[in-house]
């Protein structure tokens, strides 16, 4: 049966941007939906952690080739060296705003962040068949020529929004209809 993550990013929470209303939409195709929640904050956000939570669903088989992965922000990274190491193969990976080796935000998003990096981005080309990526040409956090390199090293395709900031709520999106054409 498929099934759906959404991962949020940095500092964020499952209650946080477009999820509650993602999560809601998916959840109404009567499609079964997880929205874990990271320990976020230095100290606490780091990948051993998240990878520590995210195991615990795939040792439970909920992470599987019928999954369809939706991460925002630090989450494609963190999301694709999880699946690269794990070795899991799903059915769709969807990413938003997403980047990797990035340093520069500021010291504690750098902290945080830092260790969800790696060097082998495209080997998450071996654990899903396809892999959209949306971004924006003017995100506050995180330079275009980032996202678009991240996308441009693991999308199958890749969707620019103009404008469109961090594409969260601080941007005005608490809803992502875009995205459900992806689904």
């Amino acid at each position: 049966m498929e099934n759906y993550f959404i991962i949020h990013g940095s500092f964020g929470s499952p209650f946080g941007n477009w999820f509650c209303w993602l999560h809601d939409f998916i959840e109404g195709e009567e499609k079964q939906v997880y929205v874990p929640d990271f320990p976020v904050g230095v100290g606490y956000q780091n990948y051993e952690n998240w990878s520590k939570l995210l195991k615990n669903y795939l040792d439970l088989g909920l992470i599987n080739e019928n999954t369809i992965i939706i991460g925002h922000s630090i989450a494609p990274v963190f999301i694709s060296k999880f699946l690269v190491e794990n070795k899991v193969k799903v059915e769709k990976l969807i990413f938003v705003c997403g980047f990797n080796n990035y340093l520069g935000i500021n010291e504690e998003y750098d902290n945080v962040n830092e260790s969800m990096y790696f060097d082998n981005l495209q080997d998450v080309k071996q654990y899903a068949d396809e892999i959209i990526c949306f971004y924006s040409n003017n995100d506050p956090y995180v330079r275009y020529e980032v996202e678009k390199e991240f996308a441009d090293t693991v999308a199958t395709e890749q969707i620019l929004i103009p404008n469109a900031g961090h594409i969260n709520k601080e941007s005005g999106y608490d809803t992502f209809e875009d995205i459900v054409n992806y689904l």
